[in-house]
């Protein structure tokens, strides 16, 4: 691998969202493969919402590409694309309006079904009026519940009847004012890496408690995980395709994370994740090394993204 010299690198993450901690891991992990390469690397912690603050220190950190790293509310929704475009400092990943769209999942919805993508039959519910337009008898068991802006599962229930329904609703409106409820499509859960623009293999997801919650996803053991997963070639290509479709109906960039579930031979698009968790053992990680990319190339791969959508030439 030819060593390129990206200037100094600043990896963002922490962040203010309740996803803060899984930030912190996958901003580590990336600081530390950089900083064993021998890249100019350095660790900014964003831990305040005040723009100025976070504005005065990347100027003083003296960075010239940024990792985002950011999970979540004001790193993956557009906000700190926004700083990093007014300070002329290319960054990874997709941009303002992608981001913002990807994160909110009613946004993300019409979109993909604009662009002729299935998903789940659903509903959005605002808070302050709910239980004056909601009708328990129209709906069909089991629903999934959750908040229209958090990642990583957070807020999200799986509901088998009536009774659970208004617990579930009140419990995901603690997270945002707009919950959507969708129909649960029982099928195989699969999510698809995109890098460069291209799928990567198929990661089919199998957790051992009920469905993949937040628990599921960040405590080791509780889900196995199919690399690539077991699918005949004419439904893979199928899943990719949406995968990609996905991905390009929101205006993403350089690379996601598509969630979907397979029923029969029917794909069901559930969201795009524009700054998936990037330890070395997170999914798109996964995913990129069955394709024979290590960890550090898929980093790598992603700084020099930035510099292409920026048009700003690297030293070699």
């Amino acid at each position: 691998m030819v060593k390129r010299d990206f200037g100094r690198i600043g990896v963002l993450m922490g962040g203010i969202s309740r996803e803060r901690e899984i930030s912190l891991k996958s901003g580590n992990a990336v600081y530390k493969v950089l900083k064993e390469a021998g890249f100019d690397v350095v660790a900014l912690d964003i831990n305040s919402p005040d723009i100025q603050e976070n504005i005065q220190k990347i100027l003083s950190s003296k960075i010239e590409v940024a990792f985002i790293a950011l999970h979540g509310k004001f790193g993956e929704d557009g906000t700190m694309q926004k700083i990093l475009e007014e300070l002329n400092i290319p960054y990874t990943g997709s941009g303002v309006l992608a981001s913002k769209l990807a994160l909110d999942k009613v946004l993300s919805h019409r979109y993909f079904q604009m662009a002729g993508l299935n998903v789940p039959p659903y509903i959005v519910i605002n808070k302050d009026d709910f239980r004056d337009k909601i009708d328990l008898e129209k709906f069909n068991f089991p629903l999934v519940v959750k908040p229209a802006t958090e990642g990583s599962s957070i807020g999200v229930s799986i509901v088998e009847d009536k009774e659970g329904l208004i617990k579930s609703i009140e419990f995901a409106f603690s997270f945002d004012e707009r919950v959507i409820i969708e129909e649960y499509i029982k099928g195989r859960e699969l999510t698809v890496g995109i890098l460069d623009e291209k799928p990567l293999p198929i990661i089919e997801i199998v957790p051992k408690k009920s469905f993949f919650d937040y628990e599921a996803k960040y405590t080791k053991g509780l889900t196995d995980y199919i690399v690539p997963a077991k699918i005949e070639q004419r439904l893979a290509s199928k899943v990719k395709n949406s995968a990609l479709f996905a991905h390009k109906s929101l205006g993403c960039f350089g690379f996601s994370r598509v969630d979907m579930i397979l029923k029969e031979d029917k794909v069901y698009v559930l969201e795009v994740n524009t700054i998936p968790g990037l330890t070395e053992t997170s999914l798109l990680p996964k995913a990129a090394q069955a394709e024979g990319i290590s960890f550090l190339e898929l980093c790598l791969k992603l700084i020099e993204s930035s510099f292409k959508r920026n048009k700003i030439t690297t030293k070699v």
